[in-house]
C-alpha cells in the first residue's frame, strides 16, 4: 500500500458504546503499528491531530483499499471474529465520480446483492442504478453493473426485496428527469415529478427486466417528490398477511396544518409503503404516515405487526417510528425513539429470526451532531429497548444497509469517510459476527 494513512478507532463497550480509549493504527510503505492513547489527555490527542496531518498527504481509509480486504478487530471484543471489510465503490473510480445510496439484500440462493448509485454530481442530475453480486459470503465479488440507466436523468433509491415463493429478485427504484432537483419538485416547480419504477430478475441477479413506471397505482398526484427505501424490503414471514411483498418508501405533500413540519411554507415530508400480494404482478399503497417523516426502513415483529423506522423532521434528533397491525396498510400515530439518536439521515432496521432468536438489528450514524459513529444496535423485545450497541466505524459514516448473510452473521453495507464532514468517500461492506451482538 503506497502512501503514509492513518486511521483513527474508537474502541467501545458494546452495552454502551463509552468510548474508553483510543486506538490510533497507522499503515506505511513498510509496515503497520498501533499506539494507545488513554481517554481525557487533551494534549496527546491535540498532538496526534497534528501528527496526522503531517503524515498524511493524500487521506484515505485504510479499510478500504478496493482490491485488499483489511481485517478490524474491536479491542473491547477480543474475543470476537474478525470483522472484514472491504470496499465495493470508491469516488472517482471505476468510471463514476461518486457512489452514494448502499442497499444490500440476499437472494434465496445465498448470493449477496450489493446495489447503489453512480454519479456524475449530488442529488439530481445523471444518476445510474449499479450492482456488485458475490456468490461466497462477501468473500469476492463480481464487477461491477448498470442495472437501470436513462442517460443524464436520474435512476437511483434502490430497494430490492426477494420473493422466497418464488426466487424472483424485486428491485423498487425511483426515476426523474436529471435537470430537476428535490426542491423544485417539493415545490412544483419542476419538469415532472419523480415516479417509482419495478423491476426484476429471475437468475440471482444476472440480469434485470426493463424496469416499468408503476405510478398509475403507487403515487398520488400530490407527492412531487418520491424515494423507495433507500435500503431494502420485506417479505411478510407469519399470520395473515404472509407472503406480502413490502417495500418503505417516502414522499412530499402539501401541507395544512400550522403547528407541525412544513417546507417552503406548505409541503411536508411522509412516509407510506408500496404492497403487492401477487408476487410482484401488481402494487398498492398504504396510507400516509405524517407529518415529519422521511426516508423509511421497515421490519416485522415478533407478532407480525410491522414496525416503520423513519428519518424525523419532527424536531427531534432520534428516529420515527409507526406501528402496523394490517401489514402495511394503515399506521398508528408517529412516535419518538429517543434511544435510536440521530443527526437526521437514513438508517437500516432487520428482524433476525435463526437459532430460536427473534431479534431487531438497527444501524445509523449515532450522533446527533455530524454523520459519525456508525452504531449496529440489539433489540430483543420488538424494539421497546436497545440493550446492545456496537460501534462499527468511529469515523465519519452515513446511509447503511443490513441483511442476515447465509452463515446467520450480518452484513452491513455503508458509506464511511475520513476527512471531516466528508462521510461518502466509499462504500464498505462489512461482516459483524453474531457473537459480537450476542454480548
Amino acid at each position: 500500500m503506497s502512501g503514509n494513512i492513518v486511521r483513527f478507532t474508537d474502541t467501545c463497550n458494546t452495552q454502551s458504546i463509552a468510548k474508553t480509549k483510543i486506538i490510533v493504527t497507522y499503515f506505511t510503505e513498510k509496515g503497520c503499528g498501533m499506539f494507545e492513547i488513554r481517554k481525557g489527555n487533551r494534549f496527546i490527542l491535540a498532538f496526534v491531530a497534528m501528527l496526522t496531518f503531517a503524515l498524511v498527504t493524500k487521506l484515505n481509509l485504510a479499510t478500504v483499499s478496493q482490491e485488499k480486504r483489511i481485517a478490524a478487530q474491536s479491542s473491547c471484543n477480543s474475543g470476537d471474529k474478525q470483522l472484514e471489510r472491504i470496499a465495493l465503490f470508491e469516488r472517482g473510480k471505476g468510471g463514476y465520480k461518486n457512489y452514494r445510496i448502499p442497499s444490500l439484500i440476499v437472494s434465496k440462493k445465498g448470493t449477496l446483492l450489493a446495489f447503489c448509485e453512480g454519479r456524475e454530481g449530488g442529488d439530481a442530475g445523471d444518476i445510474d442504478l449499479l450492482l456488485r453480486r458475490s456468490e461466497d459470503g462477501g468473500k469476492t465479488w463480481s464487477e461491477k453493473q448498470v442495472v437501470f440507466s436513462d442517460g443524464q436523468n436520474t435512476c437511483g433509491n434502490p430497494c430490492p426485496v426477494v420473493d422466497q415463493d418464488t426466487g424472483r429478485i424485486w428491485l423498487l427504484t425511483t426515476w426523474n428527469f436529471g435537470g430537476d432537483d428535490e426542491d423544485d419538485m417539493i415545490c412544483w416547480k419542476s419538469k415532472d415529478v419523480r415516479r417509482p419504477y419495478v423491476c426484476y430478475s429471475d437468475d440471482d441477479g444476472k440480469t434485470w427486466s426493463t424496469p416499468v413506471d408503476i405510478s398509475k397505482t403507487a403515487r398520488r398526484q400530490d407527492w412531487r417528490w418520491y424515494a423507495t427505501g433507500p435500503g431494502n424490503g420485506i417479505q411478510i414471514r407469519n399470520g395473515r398477511y404472509k407472503g406480502r411483498l413490502v417495500i418503505p418508501a417516502n414522499h412530499s405533500y402539501t401541507e395544512t396544518r400550522d403547528d407541525v413540519f412544513r417546507m417552503s411554507g406548505k409541503y411536508g415530508y411522509g412516509a407510506h409503503v408500496i404492497y403487492s400480494d401477487d408476487h410482484g404482478k401488481s402494487w398498492k399503497l398504504s396510507e400516509s404516515i405524517t407529518p415529519g417523516c422521511n426516508e423509511s426502513t421497515i421490519a416485522e415483529l415478533s407478532d407480525s405487526r410491522l414496525m416503520m423506522n423513519m428519518r424525523n423532521y419532527n424536531g427531534k434528533k432520534c428516529r420515527a417510528i409507526s406501528i402496523s397491525s394490517d401489514g402495511g396498510a394503515t399506521w398508528s400515530p408517529v412516535k419518538q425513539d429517543e434511544t435510536l439518536i440521530e443527526p437526521r439521515c437514513q438508517a437500516s432496521l432487520i428482524s433476525y429470526n435463526r437459532d430460536d432468536k427473534n431479534l431487531l438489528i438497527f444501524s445509523n450514524p449515532a450522533y446527533i451532531a455530524d454523520r459519525d459513529n456508525l452504531t449496529v444496535r440489539v433489540s430483543k423485545d420488538d424494539g421497546k429497548t436497545w440493550p446492545i450497541a456496537k460501534q462499527v466505524y468511529a469515523g465519519p459514516s452515513a446511509y447503511s444497509c443490513l441483511a442476515v448473510l447465509p452463515n446467520g452473521d450480518i452484513g452491513c453495507f455503508y458509506e464511511a469517510g475520513v476527512k471531516r464532514g466528508d462521510s461518502d468517500e466509499v462504500i464498505v461492506f462489512e461482516v459483524i459476527s453474531m457473537e459480537s451482538l450476542s454480548k
